[in-house]
């Protein structure tokens, strides 16, 4: 009889038994007492553990004879290596987010610079005069001045207007032009006039329309899976491969997900993969900063993540052409170690059949 104590197999195997060889069967049976009440008689139910016959599988790619072993008796017996839809195998190979780009220190120059609203209050000049555009010019100034409105300003209040159609024209500017900003009417000095008053908006108007935030973004909604404010000349969705060890892929999502203060439903991914197992698979997520995520790895535990690259699109289930396991099979027993190599052979050769074991 030929033993060793673990023999490893760098590819994609599954080991099915031969029908005279049941590793699910080596247990005694046992008894399982069954709830009853005292008038009842006692009794005991005799439980059998299942064998893969049971459940169907019995059927073999080659006559060659096999060998017994015991599968992911430690979780770093069973390592998974996604394949993507290229045929590349994927691996964590580095924890750095790549350097800043040209496009990425523009774009942050360009937000540091100061707002300007030039063109807005001239335009807004010719049509209210030079008395309320001069008043909306230091009412803009002051905003812009406390972080875009991170502070709460008085309102203003335009002078009197005793036309209803000039009334609503100076509506209607705003709700174009300037958007972070919102207008009402009020009773002016004297029973015929009337005044529109000039405030901040809170951020909770219908539709969103009149937030400092969205005049920010271009008039864009807010998505609640990633920032507001993305650059329009990078991907959405930030890619990295995902490594972890004895965590199932939503437990170790679902964790990022936390510490980054986002839904889960902002990632995307290919796949579930074992939690009995060391792994390593694509994941994207939507409108994230690669340093945000970088910085990550200093507080997790068995999950890093690195690799990080910016796409167009995030990633399905099933976009991807497979797995590739290297699996170690432990307490080994052959007729021979030629049996073993034999049975490696053929499994190179042909395969086998996916029965899922007994899972």
């Amino acid at each position: 009889m030929w033993i060793n104590k673990a023999l490893t197999f760098p590819v994609s195997i599954a080991v099915l038994s031969k029908p005279n060889l049941k590793p699910y069967n080596l247990l005694k049976p046992y008894t399982l007492k069954p709830y009853c009440n005292s008038s009842a008689p006692k009794t005991e139910t005799p439980i059998m553990p299942l064998d893969e016959t049971d459940v169907g599988i019995h059927c073999y790619v080659s006559q060659i004879p096999g060998f017994r072993g015991v599968l992911k008796q430690r979780y770093a017996d069973f390592i998974v290596n996604e394949v993507d839809t290229d045929g590349n195998v994927v691996r964590l190979t580095s924890l750095d987010g790549p350097p800043e780009s040209v496009e990425e220190k523009k774009e942050k120059e360009e937000k540091e610079t100061k707002i300007s609203y030039t063109s807005e209050i001239e335009s807004f000049r010719v049509l209210a005069g030079d008395t309320d555009a001069d008043l909306l010019k230091d009412f803009v100034d002051k905003i812009i001045a406390t972080g875009g409105g991170k502070e709460e300003i008085s309102p203003i209040v335009l002078a009197p207007d005793y036309e209803k159609t000039h009334r609503t024209a100076i509506h209607n500017f705003f709700k174009t032009h300037l958007k972070f900003l919102v207008t009402d009417t009020v009773d002016g000095p004297d029973s015929a006039s009337k005044c529109i008053r000039v405030r901040q908006s809170s951020g909770g108007n219908e539709n969103g329309r009149g937030s400092t935030k969205r005049k920010e973004r271009g008039g864009k909604p807010f998505d609640s899976r990633g920032t507001d404010d993305w650059p329009d000349n990078m991907g959405k969705f930030l890619r990295f491969n995902l490594f972890k060890e004895n965590k199932d892929t939503q437990e170790a999502l679902t964790v990022i997900g936390k510490m980054l203060g986002i839904q889960q439903r902002a990632f995307g991914f290919a796949g579930t993969k074992d939690k009995r197992a060391i792994t390593t698979q694509r994941v994207t997520v939507f409108k994230q900063a690669v340093k945000k995520l970088a910085s990550l790895n200093g507080r997790l535990i068995g999950i890093k993540i690195g690799d990080f690259c910016y796409v167009k699109e995030g990633l399905c289930l099933g976009q991807l052409q497979g797995n590739r396991f290297t699996i170690t099979l432990r307490g080994v027993t052959a007729n021979s170690e030629d049996t073993i190599k034999a049975a490696a052979d053929a499994l190179g050769r042909s395969g086998f059949i996916n029965y899922f074991g007994l899972q």
